[in-house]
C-alpha cells in the first residue's frame, strides 16, 4: 500500500486516512491529511538529504492570500535562515507559525531599508543564508527588496530567487485577456502629471497592460483612465486573488465605472486592461503610388534612385 501525505487547512487530525483505488499504482493506497506543522516537519527531514544550502540573499516568494501556495522550496529556505527580513513581522509571523518555522525575524520595509542595509550586509559577507520575504508575492515587486538586491549584485553576493505565487501572472491567465505580450505596470505614480504620462503610454499600447489599485481608489482609477483608454476598452478586475473571496470581474471600462460607483470593492486588486487594437496599413492604390513618384522627381530625385 503506498501512503501519501498532504497538509490541508480544515483537518488537523493528522491520523485521518482515506483508502483509494489508484489506477496508477494498481493497488490501493492511502492517503493521510496532515497539519501543516506535520508537513513542514516532513520536508524538513527530506532537506536533511539535500545538504545545506549556500550563503546568500534569497529573495523567497510567499503565498497572496492562501497560506498553502507556497512551495516546498520556500519552506526549506525559511527553515534554513539565519534571519528572515520582514515587511511587516506581525504578518509574516502567523505564516511561519502556520509551517511551524522558527527562525529569526527582522523588520524590513520602505521606511527602515536604508538604515538595516549595512547590518544586513554585514551578515551576508560573514556567510549568513539571509531570507528576505514580503506581505506577500515576490520581494523587490512593487515591494521592498530592490535595492537590497542591486547592492548585493554590486558586491558579488549571492542573490538567489525561490520563486512564488504571483498576483500579475495569476490574474493575467484567468484573465481571458491576451497573455502573449503584457506591461507590468504597478501602481501608478502619486504625481498627477507623471500618472497623465504613464497613461498616454500605456493607452497607446497594443499588449495587455496590468496595474495594481487600492479598493478604495478603484473608482477614481476608473475615471482617470476614460479619458485615455476610451470606454469601450474591455478590463478584467481581479480581487482577492486566491482567498475566500475571490472575484474575477469583466467587462468594458465604461461598464467597470458604473458598476464600481455604486459598491466599494474591498481586498487587493489587480486591474488588467486590453491592448490597443493595432491597425493595418492600408496598401495604395496605383494612383497614390503615381502621384508620390511624381513628387519625388518633381523634388529632384532621379528616377533611378526612388524607392516605393
Amino acid at each position: 500500500m503506498a501512503r501519501l501525505c498532504l497538509p490541508c487547512s480544515s483537518i488537523r487530525a493528522s491520523s485521518l486516512s482515506l483508502l483509494f483505488r489508484s489506477p496508477i499504482l494498481s493497488r490501493t493506497a492511502a492517503i493521510s491529511f496532515c497539519s501543516s506543522s506535520d508537513f513542514a516537519d516532513s520536508v524538513a527531514k527530506d532537506d536533511s538529504k539535500r545538504g545545506p544550502l549556500k550563503p546568500g540573499l534569497y529573495l523567497v516568494g510567499t503565498p497572496i492570500g492562501n497560506l498553502e501556495d507556497i512551495t516546498l522550496r520556500a519552506i526549506r529556505v525559511l527553515r534554513s535562515a539565519d534571519v528572515i527580513l520582514s515587511e511587516d513581522t506581525r504578518h509574516s509571523g502567523k505564516l511561519l507559525q502556520y509551517y511551524n518555522i522558527k527562525a529569526q525575524l527582522l523588520s524590513y520595509h520602505k521606511f527602515n531599508e536604508a538604515q538595516r542595509e549595512q547590518a544586513v550586509l554585514t551578515r551576508l559577507k560573514q556567510g549568513e543564508i539571509v531570507a528576505l520575504i514580503s506581505d506577500a508575492g515576490t520581494p523587490g515587486i512593487s515591494d521592498p527588496g530592490t535595492q537590497l538586491a542591486k547592492i548585493c549584485a554590486k558586491e558579488n553576493i549571492d542573490v538567489i530567487p525561490i520563486p512564488g505565487a504571483c498576483a500579475v501572472v495569476a490574474a493575467l491567465s484567468a484573465s481571458g485577456l491576451d497573455t502573449d505580450e503584457f506591461t507590468f505596470v504597478g501602481f501608478l505614480p502619486k504625481h498627477s502629471g507623471t500618472r497623465k504620462e504613464r497613461l498616454v503610454v500605456s493607452s497607446n499600447e497594443t499588449r495587455t497592460q496590468i496595474f495594481y489599485v487600492p479598493p478604495h481608489k478603484l473608482s477614481q482609477f476608473l475615471e482617470e483612465t476614460t479619458p485615455y483608454f476610451g470606454e469601450s476598452r474591455q478590463c478584467v478586475i481581479a480581487r482577492e486573488i486566491t482567498k475566500l473571496h475571490e472575484e474575477f470581474w469583466r467587462g468594458s471600462i465604461g461598464e467597470a465605472k458604473e458598476e464600481f460607483l455604486i459598491r466599494q470593492p474591498k481586498g487587493e486588486i489587480t486591474l488588467l486592461i486590453e491592448g490597443k487594437e493595432e491597425t493595418k496599413a492600408e496598401n495604395p492604390t496605383e494612383s497614390q503610388l503615381e502621384e508620390e513618384l511624381k513628387g519625388l522627381i518633381s523634388d529632384g530625385h532621379s528616377l533611378s534612385t526612388v524607392t516605393i
